[in-house]
């Protein structure tokens, strides 16, 4: 499928693809994990944010339920629990960016706190589809390639979409990569899939 689909015919595609049993039930995957990546110009934030909202409510009318968990809503939400969230804008503004983005790294470890946070959002709630969000708005404190890393073993037995504002770039020799905003590559990340290159 050619990636040169505009917004309104991938948000169809999207849907096609999405509402479809071979994507629900994790066909054709063999032991692949059920990871897929929808890479979005930048600029087209808003009006994908807008397409996202349809698509869930269209697929909420076929029976289908997704469950969204936003990456700064739930950094916001960590660091508000362990008691650090005014500590953390209280010496942002004074502190080295790099020293700053060291501790929020340390603060927000995938492995140690985004990944566990996480699976109590999805292990007692009944859904179809995982959407991950906020991909650009948590950068460079988390990195999506770690989310996805640790995920493996959180989010299992059911299909899973990040919404990634870049560029998802696949080649035979040098492997899979995010490309960030299209200009920053997040680094290799193999084993999710093209959502734009499934058939519906």
């Amino acid at each position: 499928m050619s990636k040169a689909l505009d917004l309104h015919q991938q948000e169809e595609h999207l849907f096609a693809v999405l509402s479809g049993r071979r994507f629900l039930q994790m066909e054709g995957l063999s032991n692949e994990v059920p990871f897929f990546i929808y890479p979005y110009p930048p600029e087209s934030a808003l009006a994908v944010a807008q397409a996202k909202k349809r698509v869930k409510n269209k697929l909420s009318q076929k029976g289908i339920t997704v469950r969204e968990v936003n990456l700064y809503d739930l950094a916001v939400e960590i660091l508000k629990d362990r008691g650090v969230w005014e500590r953390v804008l209280a010496v942002e503004a004074d502190t080295d960016k790099e020293d700053f983005r060291e501790m929020l790294q340390a603060m927000l470890d995938p492995q140690l706190h985004i990944a566990p946070a996480i699976r109590s959002k999805i292990e007692d709630v009944d859904f179809d589809i995982l959407f991950l969000t906020g991909i650009g708005e948590v950068f460079p404190f988390i990195r999506s390639h770690n989310v996805l890393n640790n995920l493996q073993s959180v989010v299992t037995g059911k299909p899973m979409l990040m919404f990634f504002p870049g560029r998802y770039e696949q080649s035979d020799t040098l492997g899979s990569s995010l490309v960030l905003f299209g200009r920053l590559k997040d680094d290799q990340y193999y084993r999710a899939k093209d959502i734009l290159e499934q058939e519906a």
